[in-house]
């Protein structure tokens, strides 16, 4: 039996996507309900935009080792999941996470929520800091402050 998706394969790939990305998407919302819809595609704005712009739609032929993330318990500036989350944005912004690995994955979920921040909005974040980790940094110690 094919994948579902099998079909849409080339759109997907004409978007930056691949199967992973609906899977894990699908599983989390069956499983969590979370995350929605709008989430989803708000995230995948983000990829698409950044794989047509940046990336002249020319997929990255290398992958995040997962290893190599910081521990789930690491913190920057007080914020846990920080230095982890970050990484994984930059690997979802360039296609380039490993099928295990999740972008919005529950400990992302976790993070986002609560420190008041949309996965998407995150994206956007770390593709205008042009490789600059301080101010990703910034912007998420900034935003928690604002809310506290």
């Amino acid at each position: 039996m094919d994948f579902p998706l099998d079909d849409d394969l080339p759109f997907l790939q004409e978007l930056g996507m691949n199967k992973m990305d609906i899977f894990d998407f699908a599983e989390d919302w069956l499983c969590e309900g979370e995350p929605d819809l709008a989430t989803f595609l708000l995230i995948h704005e983000q990829r698409r935009d950044y794989f047509w712009e940046v990336q002249n739609r020319v997929s990255s032929s290398i992958r995040l080792d997962s290893s190599s993330l910081p521990s789930k318990d690491s913190e920057i500036e007080g914020i846990r999941w920080l230095p982890r989350i970050i990484p994984k944005a930059k690997a979802k912004l360039r296609g380039e996470l490993p099928p295990e690995t999740m972008f919005c994955c529950g400990g992302d979920r976790h993070f986002f929520h609560h420190n008041h921040i949309h996965p998407s909005e995150f994206l956007g974040v770390v593709r205008r800091s042009e490789n600059d980790d301080q101010k990703i940094i910034d912007w998420v110690v900034n935003r928690v402050k604002s809310n506290l």
